[in-house]
């Protein structure tokens, strides 16, 4: 492969554990920094959203009859997005370098005799269907050589959020949380802490009908419960070291109904407000304990959770003397940053640069990560 051009564009896509939609970027990276060029969220179709949300609520392997039709109606809703991305921003596909495609993950089960993560969306149909080379499958060559697979976050948030001085953490608050630990060197850890939006986005759902708990109002409405909060932190997920990752398979509402059947005073139940503020207060928890250890001088902000105002009060109330800010004020949009993730792996694969995870994921070695798929000639 050729070498990369600093002006060249790359396309970065994703669709993460909250499920509401593809995030698509386009993005230069002059002087190895990204620059954005452009930015959209395509929604899910309800009727391809409600699908998905069958397959993955009860925490169970999907069969392989379930999977198979909904990757090329994931694949065709990504490409959906290249394109439209490209339409407005008045970019030609031939333009474009490489598309990196982390597409929908279904299943993430890194531990055991036989770990695997599935991401449906296939990178060879986006590849035909936009006629630009598509990488994807970023997780296999990782899981491969001993990796967890995830967080891949923390090899940009190393690239792009360095401290000159210090050490510094960067939270990504999709619908599970990681965390990547930064020093001045360029060292690196990162790990998934566990639930962020994704119990409280199933649960307000469930009682309110809404796809989420917009700025946290009803988690701030309600009474974080102290033994129904101390309950899931005795979960042995938060106890591990890292390297460590997680999703919807584990935290789910399954897992969640279980406790609060364990936690019910009497025949009552909880209040879905207090319940709601309590998860807020599990993930306020879970972050800064996983955090506090390291004693960042800063700790910058991602992911949907950014704009969850109660969410990152309580995170503040938790780490004293920390200053709690979005990545933006570093110099990128935090809507956008998984989405650059993946345009920045592409261009990192398509360079033939290996990655080193080995204090992130627990590879035993550096790996390429991502299958390069090239575009039929004719479409």
């Amino acid at each position: 492969m050729r070498a990369v051009s600093e002006g060249e564009l790359y396309l970065g896509m994703i669709s993460g554990t909250s499920r509401d939609g593809v995030d698509a970027v386009l993005a230069a990276f002059p002087a190895g920094q990204p620059q954005l060029r452009a930015a959209l969220c395509l929604p899910y179709p309800p009727d391809l959203a409600a699908r998905l949300e069958r397959l993955v609520a009860g925490g169970r392997r999907p069969v392989a009859a379930d999977l198979s039709a909904l990757d090329a109606e994931i694949a065709g809703h990504f490409a959906d997005a290249a394109r439209r991305l490209l339409r407005e921003a008045g970019v030609a596909p031939a333009s474009v370098r490489a598309i990196g495609s982390h597409g929908q993950t279904v299943w993430h089960a890194p531990d055991g005799p036989r770990p695997e993560s599935i991401q449906l969306g296939s990178p060879t149909l986006i590849a035909q269907r936009t006629g630009i080379r598509t990488v994807g499958d970023f997780r296999r060559a990782d899981i491969a050589a001993g990796g967890q697979g995830a967080p891949l976050a923390p090899l940009l948030h190393r690239a792009l959020f360095r401290p000159a001085s210090g050490t510094r953490a960067v939270l990504n608050l999709g619908g599970i949380a990681n965390v990547s630990i930064i020093d001045r060197e360029g060292g690196v850890i990162g790990f998934d802490t566990g639930p962020a939006n994704c119990l409280l986005d199933a649960w307000i759902r469930r009682h309110r009908g809404e796809a989420l708990d917009r700025d946290g109002a009803c988690a701030a409405g309600g009474t974080a419960n102290p033994g129904l909060l101390e309950a899931p932190l005795a979960d042995p997920y938060f106890g591990k070291r890292g390297p460590k990752s997680t999703g919807t398979e584990y935290f789910n509402l399954p897992w969640l109904e279980r406790l609060l059947e364990r936690c019910r005073p009497g025949a009552h139940p909880h209040a879905p407000a207090d319940v709601q503020a309590t998860l807020a207060e599990l993930t306020a928890a879970t972050v800064a304990d996983a955090i506090r250890p390291f004693a960042p001088a800063d700790l910058l902000v991602c992911g949907g959770g950014v704009h969850n105002g109660d969410l990152l009060r309580r995170l503040r109330r938790r780490l004293p003397g920390t200053p709690v800010r979005s990545t933006a004020e570093a110099g990128l949009d935090p809507d956008w940053v998984e989405g650059v993730l993946f345009a920045w792996l592409a261009r990192e694969r398509v360079a033939g640069r290996p990655q080193d995870t080995r204090r992130i994921t627990g590879a035993r070695e550096a790996v390429l990560l991502g299958s390069v798929c090239e575009p039929s000639a004719v479409r």
